[in-house]
């Protein structure tokens, strides 16, 4: 009777792990809702970089810039405003499904996933400036279209540029 016991025990850890982690990899990031600021950057209530739009439709900063690094890094594969291409997956689709840690790691480390009927490559960014000095601006902006809070296109409106976001840029790029 204790042997049977154990083993339900053990197969009710076992399939609410696997519902928290079912439950993980469909929230994705989880709730995008800016809680709070630290030099004109938004986190969530997990601490993880996010956007903030206002009533009037003006973006923060990170969004912002994210759009114009994204345009300039990651357009050529993924499409614009995330969409994906015949070439790469859409990010928009992606971040629905995961989180801040697994974007960066993928942008830095770089993915591979071949099969017999593909040959999917994302290069490893890891030493590429022009996108790691970026990479929370340019998840923030992805974050925001996932979400659906910004659409196609340039931001029309947006905050100024933080001083803060001024010193970390140039200490990045050198």
């Amino acid at each position: 009777m204790q042997r049977m016991s154990r083993a339900v025990a053990c197969v009710a850890i076992a399939l609410s792990l696997s519902a928290g982690i079912a439950y993980a990899i469909e929230d994705g990031a989880g709730d995008p809702t800016a809680v709070k600021s630290e030099d004109g950057k938004w986190q969530d209530k997990n601490g993880n970089p996010t956007f903030k739009i206002g009533d009037d439709g003006k973006v923060d900063w990170y969004t912002y810039v994210g759009f114009i690094r994204y345009s300039a890094n990651c357009l050529q594969c993924h499409g614009p405003d995330g969409l994906g291409s015949t070439y790469a997956p859409s990010l928009v689709d992606s971040l629905k499904h995961i989180d801040y840690t697994t974007f960066y790691a993928t942008v830095a480390g770089g993915k591979q996933n071949v099969s017999a009927a593909q040959n999917l490559v994302m290069p490893a960014e890891g030493a590429n400036k022009n996108v790691m000095c970026y990479i929370d601006a340019i998840y923030v902006y992805l974050r925001a279209r996932a979400d659906g809070a910004v659409g196609r296109g340039r931001p029309a409106k947006h905050d100024d540029k933080p001083e803060a976001y001024t010193k970390a840029e140039n200490e990045c790029m050198g």
